[in-house]
């Protein structure tokens, strides 16, 4: 099976975005798959500003990037483009530290005003680290998720259906990138 990361860019302790990325790495657990979730909020601020990469969190961080399978990269969206935590840590990694893995990206936020900010602001970054293949992503609105009560994480039926049918899309990706013979036979 596949090791995944899912990176989480939301600076909040309480955050709806992580919320959703640990409900994701779960459905991907069941699969198998080996997840591993960093929260970047938790590394080193000063290191990460002034591009320590010789930090020893800085550099564990990376290598878990470049070691990956797959990469999961959940972000809230501020001020129309995704957080300024996760733009320090993509501007840390090496440019191709997304060569050859499937990746998917996750983004909330509060209006559907910043429904495009994936396509717009997310994904020319990701290509530009070298992306494979950038599965379809997935903006989900604040109020549609729950990250306090303990009980499930999607409180709208249509986004539980949405964020299942992009699981998939990326459970797919993932699989047929894993096992050359079934990527053949997906471009024959």
């Amino acid at each position: 099976m596949a090791r995944i990361l899912i990176l989480t860019g939301s600076p909040s302790l309480r955050s709806r975005t992580s919320a959703l990325a640990l409900h994701v790495g779960d459905e991907l657990s069941l699969d198998g798959h080996d997840v591993e979730v960093l929260h970047l909020r938790g590394l080193p601020a000063p290191a990460l500003l002034s591009a320590d990469t010789a930090d020893p969190a800085i550099a564990a961080a990376v290598r878990a990037v470049i070691a990956a399978d797959a990469v999961v990269v959940a972000t809230p969206i501020y001020k129309a483009s995704y957080s300024g935590l996760l733009k320090v840590f993509l501007d840390l990694l090496p440019q191709a530290a997304l060569q050859g893995k499937v990746v998917l990206p996750l983004a909330t936020g509060g209006t559907i005003a910043h429904l495009l900010a994936i396509d717009y602001g997310l994904r020319p970054v990701l290509v530009s680290l070298g992306a494979r293949h950038i599965t379809a992503g997935r903006f989900v609105l604040d109020t549609h998720i729950d990250h306090l009560s303990g009980g499930p994480v999607l409180v709208d039926q249509t986004s539980r259906d949405c964020i299942d049918r992009t699981v998939a899309g990326f459970r797919d990706a993932v699989r047929l990138v894993g096992d050359p013979a079934d990527a053949a036979l997906a471009t024959a």
